[in-house]
């Protein structure tokens, strides 16, 4: 039988891990030393700043691209639609 926890209040909770945090701990473990305990930020603050226009414009494409797939979804159901309609007048006469 599965022990049940009880589920932790946002105060009494754990800190945070962020996905960012265990890159940069598998990277560097004394970067992430560095910059999580001892609150000493990185040299290459250019780099991280780049880094994060980077993924903005990524950011940025995927839901350009999204809202094509969305688009291209309703044309071809409409498309659909207007040959079926077509076909069914057609075969009516």
């Amino acid at each position: 039988m599965p022990t049940s926890y009880p589920l932790l209040e946002p105060d009494d909770a754990l800190p945070l891990i962020r996905a960012s945090e265990l890159a940069q701990f598998s990277f560097c473990q004394r970067a992430w030393w560095l910059n999580t305990i001892k609150q000493i930020p990185p040299n290459n603050q250019a780099v991280l700043k780049h880094g994060t226009q980077i993924h903005r414009l990524h950011t940025r494409q995927v839901h350009s691209a999204l809202r094509w797939r969305q688009a291209s979804f309703f044309l071809l159901a409409g498309g659909g639609l207007l040959l079926g309609m077509t076909l069914l007048l057609y075969f009516l006469q």
